[in-house]
């Protein structure tokens, strides 16, 4: 997992509060708090159908809040929608772009709707990077799964956004895709971006996020560092899959309880602990 090197500390970026989601009789999500830090890379993990897709359409707006409170940025996402959305990107699993409009066009009209002056330079810079020239006049419409999870990225990135939610980031791209946006998820976060990364490659949470979420049946079961999940097995446990299995059925866990200030132990980034990042 990455490790930060500043001992300021962080401001809030993204703060859920008692998120719930219920489909009549069955709750999706189920009182979930948790804060994102500027610069932080969470990982957001958990079973199939344990919440994350729709803990990640709540933050974005996609599905109407129901019961909590989300504040993008300090901007309440209800009170405040515009601006909270302003200071947000998204990345959903399968993005569906606009059939008629051509990569670049994209890009214009994301940059139209922040209301980015002087964009066209890191358009550029991100279609260069995300190996998009070629298909800079293609439509939408005729765009691969991998070539529009690409797109995807250039647009949700050229605002340079407060917070930025990724869905299975990686599905459906090449190798060269998945190290352009491995990296591109770093320089995100070392830019001041909050990002929630959303995966069932556990690998790349493992390789990428500075702290876990793990939510099962719609509830946090986990909130904290690799290093203070490993210190929770009672077992001989020591990678992000033996610490998911034990967490998210129960097994080889000492206590589920949040760690403590006082055993040496901090979730905020920034701020120092007596732990070494691994």
């Amino acid at each position: 997992m990455t490790e930060h090197n500043e001992t300021r500390p962080k401001r809030v970026a993204l703060r859920v509060s008692g998120l719930t989601k219920q489909y009549e009789e069955t709750f999706a999500v189920q009182d979930l708090s948790f804060e994102v830090y500027e610069g932080e890379i969470l990982g957001l993990v958990g079973p199939n159908g344990a919440g994350k897709t729709t803990t990640l359409r709540s933050i974005a707006g996609v599905l109407p809040l129901q019961v909590g409170e989300v504040e993008i940025a300090g901007r309440n996402l209800v009170h405040e929608e515009a601006a909270a959305k302003s200071a947000l990107s998204w990345v959903p699993d399968d993005p569906q772009p606009f059939d008629s409009l051509t990569v670049f066009e994209h890009l214009e009209f994301t940059a139209a709707l922040y209301s980015m002056k002087d964009w066209r330079g890191r358009a550029e810079a991100l279609v260069e990077q995300f190996e998009l020239g070629a298909k800079r006049d293609a439509l939408g419409g005729e765009l691969s799964r991998g070539m529009r999870q690409k797109l995807a990225y250039c647009c949700a990135w050229l605002p340079k956004p407060a917070v930025s939610l990724l869905d299975e980031p990686l599905s459906g791209l090449d190798p060269r895709g998945i190290r352009a946006a491995r990296e591109a998820i770093r320089e995100m976060a070392r830019g001041g971006s909050a990002v929630i990364l959303s995966s069932h490659q556990l690998e790349l949470i493992e390789l990428l996020a500075d702290r876990l979420l793990i939510i099962s049946n719609g509830r946090k079961v986990f909130d904290g560092t690799l290093v203070e999940a490993r210190g929770l097995m009672t077992g001989s446990g020591r990678s992000l899959e033996e610490i998911f299995m034990a967490i998210t059925d129960g097994s080889g866990l000492g206590s589920l309880s949040e760690p403590k200030e006082s055993e040496g132990y901090s979730s905020r980034p920034g701020e120092s602990s007596s732990v070494d990042s691994e």
